[in-house]
């Protein structure tokens, strides 16, 4: 079983920097692919960027050149940096993993608040 735990959120002012990290417990996290999701107050959960097991990214276009996913499997986590923060990237950013033999992501975090606001 995995369980997910984000830290770093916080708040920022627009054009700063942040990032997230998720760390992993419970299973053998090398295997999993990984991504971001977030969810803005009155809206639907989007994913924001997304890692596979053997290290291939694709994110959202509206993140495109400035979110980062990576991960180190040695440490069990995963990271998204987030540099030219705008007033639109404000959400709770969630963590989620995809099981081995699993079709979509399965296994969630609690989430992180992200603000970014003057």
């Amino acid at each position: 079983q995995v369980q997910l735990v984000e830290s770093g959120g916080g708040l920022v002012q627009p054009g700063e920097s942040l990032r997230v990290s998720c760390l992993a417990s419970g299973s053998i996290f090398s295997t999993n692919d990984m991504g971001w999701y977030r969810q803005a107050p009155g809206k639907q959960r989007e994913l924001v960027a997304a890692i596979t097991s053997s290290g291939s990214t694709n994110y959202a276009d509206s993140v495109k050149g400035r979110f980062t996913i990576s991960r180190d499997n040695a440490k069990n986590t995963v990271y998204l940096q987030m540099n030219s923060l705008k007033p639109e990237d404000t959400a709770v950013y969630y963590c989620a993993a995809q099981r081995v033999g699993a079709t979509q992501y399965d296994v969630w975090g609690q989430g992180t608040q992200v603000t970014v606001s003057a």
